[in-house]
């Protein structure tokens, strides 16, 4: 559905430098810290910024390439744009069904109620979590068959994160031809919703694992200084000095509970492991 390859772009103090892939049937999540390279990513995907090399391709086609009925099936949501303030969800709808052809009207207006958006009045007034709810029912409202989402939970409360997840979920589940490519700080979103994870770093692809890999098999080891110096090494990927001793990430974490018995072994969040990532050091 999407295949970036060897992106680049340079501002004064950063270089966005990544590859990854989005399949078709699956949802892919971008996490890392603000300032990583995920809305430079997402930017250069739409065309909203211009790459200074590599390629970006969307439905097999070259961004560039892309033609109206296919920017068409894309839907959007960026963390730093959307409607005017000053416009109402009635003032949208017009808008929407001009840019949109397969538009639906009387199910975008039906969202709206389920979520409690109302449509007289001004964007500007709205909350953060209404204003992220209508972000993404606008990206869903015209049979998109792939959303690019940065950041949608940003600022919103547990009910409010939950019930657009669900949509998310919802609208994968209605075609399997579907995919979508999210970013988040928010870990804990992206381990429930998403089929694999890319971790971005000062603009480079850190870390790329199906989630429940990542779950599953990689750990937080925790070891003191003699621990540290006779265990096997050969499956840690970073390691953090502590004031007890060492905290390693290793991604076989069996290998480790079958022969290392004692050894404080965590089934780490994806948190930790990011934590780790960026601020541990290879062996």
């Amino acid at each position: 559905m999407i295949k970036i390859e060897n992106l680049q772009k340079r501002y004064d103090n950063f270089l966005l430098d990544c590859s990854l892939e989005v399949k078709t049937g699956s949802i892919t999540g971008l996490i890392g810290q603000n300032g990583a390279g995920k809305s430079t990513t997402f930017k250069a995907i739409l065309g909203l910024v211009a790459k200074d090399a590599g390629s970006i391709r969307i439905f097999g086609k070259d961004i560039e390439t892309l033609e109206k009925r296919d920017k068409q099936k894309i839907g959007v949501a960026l963390s730093d744009s959307g409607f005017s303030g000053w416009l109402t969800i009635k003032n949208i709808i017009p808008i929407m069904a001009g840019m949109y052809d397969a538009f639906h009207k009387d199910a975008f207006l039906e969202k709206c109620r389920e979520f409690q958006l109302p449509l007289d009045k001004k964007l500007k007034e709205f909350s953060t979590g209404m204003k992220a709810k209508l972000k993404v029912l606008v990206a869903i409202s015209h049979e998109a068959s792939l959303l690019i989402l940065d950041e949608p939970t940003a600022g919103l409360d547990v009910v409010a994160r939950e019930q657009v997840l669900d949509m998310l979920r919802s609208y994968m589940e209605q075609d399997e031809e579907r995919a979508i490519l999210i970013s988040s700080h928010i870990s804990s979103d992206l381990e429930g919703l998403c089929d694999d994870i890319y971790m971005i770093h000062e603009g480079k692809i850190v870390l790329h694992e199906e989630t429940d890999v990542l779950l599953d098999r990689y750990a937080v080891l925790k070891v003191d200084e003699k621990q540290y110096e006779e265990m096997d090494k050969r499956y840690v990927l970073k390691v953090q000095k502590e004031n007890f001793g060492y905290k390693c990430l290793t991604n076989e974490r069996q290998f480790y509970q079958e022969n290392y018995p004692s050894m404080v072994i965590e089934k780490g969040t994806i948190d930790e492991l990011i934590m780790i990532m960026i601020r541990g050091e290879k062996i």
